[in-house]
């Protein structure tokens, strides 16, 4: 039955993040990055002959400006996977913090998870490493510096496949 709805029953990540954007002084709306070539290709191997590597845009360590409130550190990072982190930092990130948490790591670093795949057979291994590239806001910094810093460190791990668990 068709039923009509006085509001929207989503949330709209782009209307909300352009208007975040445009209440924190950005005169122009974000552009949201699109590739017409994306350089995906199909797995060398089975999956459940493949090592995963996970990405996340947490950051690890946060510090405190002057007045002693958290500032999320924008670092770059390649963390060991076990033990999985008890706290990854995501405070300073935008999403609607009144719909969810990330009080609970699993709920957006799938570290557990992987290990459980790699020990029933579904995946070949977990990568010993997880890798941080907190949310930066410029495409030309994502594209020049974290994304080949990544296939540096995947390469190093002998990752087959990365999964990326953005916030």
């Amino acid at each position: 039955m068709d039923r009509t709805l006085t509001h929207r029953s989503f949330v709209s990540y782009i209307d909300r993040s352009r208007e975040y954007y445009a209440a924190q002084g950005y005169e122009k709306p974000y552009a949201w990055a699109h590739h017409d070539a994306v350089p995906f290709a199909p797995l060398p191997k089975p999956l459940a002959a493949c090592r995963i590597g996970l990405v996340t845009t947490a950051a690890r360590t946060q510090r405190t400006d002057l007045i002693g409130a958290p500032l999320m550190l924008r670092e770059l990072y390649a963390q060991t996977a076990d033990p999985p982190p008890a706290r990854l930092y995501t405070d300073g990130l935008f999403w609607d913090k009144e719909a969810t948490h990330t009080d609970d790591v699993d709920s957006f670093l799938p570290v557990n998870r992987l290990a459980e795949f790699a020990a029933a057979g579904r995946i070949g291994s977990a990568a010993r490493r997880f890798y941080g590239v907190p949310t930066d806001y410029s495409q030309g910094r994502t594209r020049e510096k974290a994304a080949p810093q990544v296939l540096a460190w995947c390469r190093e791990d002998g990752i087959d496949a990365v999964l990326l668990a953005g916030l």
